[in-house]
């Protein structure tokens, strides 16, 4: 298995592997006579990338803004599962093989009505679809507010950087170091954001969200509007943050490869209902994914070709993994 050599731990939760983190209970949400998501249920497990997927106007971005707090569901509970000492609460001199020891009990806190920077502080995470970053600032400075909710010292003094301000600051920018060293941004550390390539301002709005560490990362379209190169870049970032600093995550992302190479989990929506939950090739060969993607199988010639293509692909993708096995 994959290790990290660095001092701090980016993982903000402590749960085993495979125990539910995120448990999202038929949820709905209405904008006046809209219904946008209708009985939704997933559960995200402690150690998966799990996907979000669907057309556009399906409700993903819609499910993030639930669980992030920017949108409070008239009906149904989201539930994130933590334990003792994990997320905001641990300090951040803390050594990566203590601050992943689960040393309590399983707590159970319901997101459903809380405000975005109270789900933050419980270790949940995001990135946007529009990047929203602080174009004036420098991708250092950016990175740094990723720390903010862990930073106990008045605005005097932080603003006079004396002191125990002043340490704070120093023992918060170790860790930032290291993800400045993850996402390979030591050449643009001092570089202000907005003189910065798209692709490589998704990375940032990554870090960003990466030095909250924390328990829940949620990654809306982090590859929209990419070129090939760069969505293989970013693709290869979030299996590093996944499997060398074991994040779990939940990504909406329109690129099936991508969504099928990466992913253990895969949720389809459609027109605000979960129509497929399971693994990625289970998802792939179900019925209603294809036909949500590509309309019914008996409508015409092009359909019935393009799902042809479709299971030559499942097919091709399941003999490369042999070979690669």
């Amino acid at each position: 298995m994959l290790t990290r050599a660095y001092q701090h731990s980016l993982r903000g939760s402590h749960l085993p592997a495979g125990q539910p983190l995120l448990e999202v209970d038929n949820i709905s949400l209405r904008f006046g006579g809209v219904k946008a998501l209708r009985d939704i249920s997933i559960t995200v497990s402690e150690g998966d990338i799990h996907a979000i997927i669907g057309p556009n106007g399906a409700g993903k971005s819609s499910l993030l803004n639930c669980i992030s707090g920017l949108y409070h569901p008239q009906e149904g509970e989201i539930r994130l599962h933590t334990a003792a000492g994990s997320g905001a609460t641990e300090a951040v001199g803390a050594h990566r093989a203590d601050a992943e020891r689960a040393d309590g009990p399983v707590r159970t806190h319901t997101l459903t009505k809380l405000p975005p920077y109270k789900i933050a502080r419980l270790g949940v995470a995001r990135s946007f679809q529009n990047i929203e970053l602080f174009s004036a600032m420098t991708v250092l400075e950016n990175l740094m507010l990723g720390r903010h909710i862990h930073m106990k010292k008045g605005v005097l003094s932080s603003m006079l950087w004396v002191g125990p301000a002043r340490r704070q600051e120093i023992e918060h920018r170790q860790l930032v170091e290291e993800v400045i060293d993850l996402l390979q941004l030591q050449a643009v550390r001092n570089t202000h954001v907005g003189a910065l390539a798209y692709g490589v301002q998704k990375r940032v709005e990554l870090g960003r969200a990466l030095c909250l560490q924390p328990a829940l990362l949620l990654l809306d379209e982090p590859m929209a509007g990419m070129n090939a190169e760069e969505k293989e870049d970013m693709a290869r970032y979030i299996l590093d943050v996944h499997e060398l600093a074991h994040v779990s995550v939940v990504l909406i992302e329109h690129d099936m490869n991508v969504v099928m190479d990466i992913s253990d989990q895969v949720s389809v929506l459609d027109f605000g209902a979960k129509i497929a939950d399971g693994t990625p090739d289970e998802v792939k060969a179900d019925p209603a994914v294809i036909e949500a993607y590509l309309g019914a199988e008996d409508e015409d010639a092009e359909v019935q070709e393009a799902v042809a293509l479709m299971e030559e692909q499942v097919a091709q993708d399941a003999a490369e993994e042999e070979n690669r096995g």
